[in-house]
């Protein structure tokens, strides 16, 4: 079932409304769920709230799989979309320059609005039982907070990440991050979305797109994480194809050993431990 609700995102002091997944069982089953936080929430559930008109059909494949957890989905601006999930300073690429706010956005997810899923909803807490994704923009954002935040994230689903104007900053961020073991990210790209759109093109080509993501996961990699890299055939930069990945990255085990009182929605294991855990990706 779909929740929503609104908050104050206090940096625009501004509402925003969540979107909220919840197991269909969730008012009778007493169990506590692993945490999956989404960028462009409007996006994931229905069409008719997406911005275009499509949404990811997350709702449809969780329902169907029977693997259970939470999914937080945030509202983003309207006006202010590339500034508030930014987390650099862009002076370079086919967006221009972008004074981004996007560390801004990822401490008010931590400092307020985690805290109020957690005392809501029956959330397994732990760092090891928290993810984060998007795509584009979102996807940006969701690598930035997996590998600067990694105290409180541990998984990351990173679609179609606008990364070209920043992979200076992600190679300075990634040497010296403290990134454990348990750490997942999944990397992908469409081989159709390398020319851009035309609002705003740019000349960036499919092999240009792979290298990025080659080279992020290969960093990654060396600091202890786990990757899972896919070049998507025929993809193109819409809803419609990363909906096409929800299987990919869902059951790539990002919250693997998160189980309270039931299997683990992406694998085997029990309650965290403070011991920190290491499995690959299946």
């Amino acid at each position: 079932m779909i929740e929503k609700r609104d908050i104050l995102f206090t940096p625009a002091n501004e509402m925003r409304t969540l979107h909220i997944y919840l197991p269909d069982d969730y008012g009778m089953s007493g169990e506590r769920y692993p945490v999956m936080y989404f960028f462009d929430g409007h996006n994931l559930f229905s069409n008719e709230d997406a911005t275009y008109g499509k949404s990811w059909g997350l709702k449809d494949f969780l329902d169907q799989w029977g693997k259970k957890l939470i999914i937080v989905g945030v509202t983003c601006s309207m006006t202010n979309r590339l500034v508030e999930y930014c987390p650099y300073h862009f002076t370079k690429g086919f967006l221009g320059e972008i004074r981004g706010t996007g560390d801004a956005t990822i401490r008010w997810m931590l400092d307020e609005l985690k805290p109020v899923i957690d005392r809501d909803y029956r959330t397994i807490p732990f760092r090891e039982c928290t993810a984060i994704g998007g795509s584009s923009m979102g996807g940006l954002m969701s690598l930035y907070a997996v590998i600067r935040y990694n105290t409180w994230f541990s998984k990351a689903a990173c679609l179609s990440s606008t990364t070209g104007p920043c992979m200076e900053d992600f190679r300075r961020d990634i040497a010296e991050a403290e990134i454990s073991p348990d750490t997942r990210v999944y990397l992908s790209w469409g081989t159709e979305e390398g020319g851009g759109s035309k609002m705003y093109p740019r000349k960036d080509t499919n092999d240009t797109m792979a290298a990025r993501n080659g080279e992020l996961a290969a960093r990654l990699n060396e600091k202890g994480a786990r990757t899972r890299i896919y070049g998507q055939p025929g993809g193109r930069h819409c809803e419609a194809d990363w909906e096409k990945q929800v299987p990919m990255f869902m059951k790539a085990r990002l919250l693997s050993g998160c189980a309270v009182n039931q299997p683990s929605p992406f694998g085997e294991g029990g309650l965290p431990k403070a011991r920190r855990m290491r499995s690959s990706f299946a």
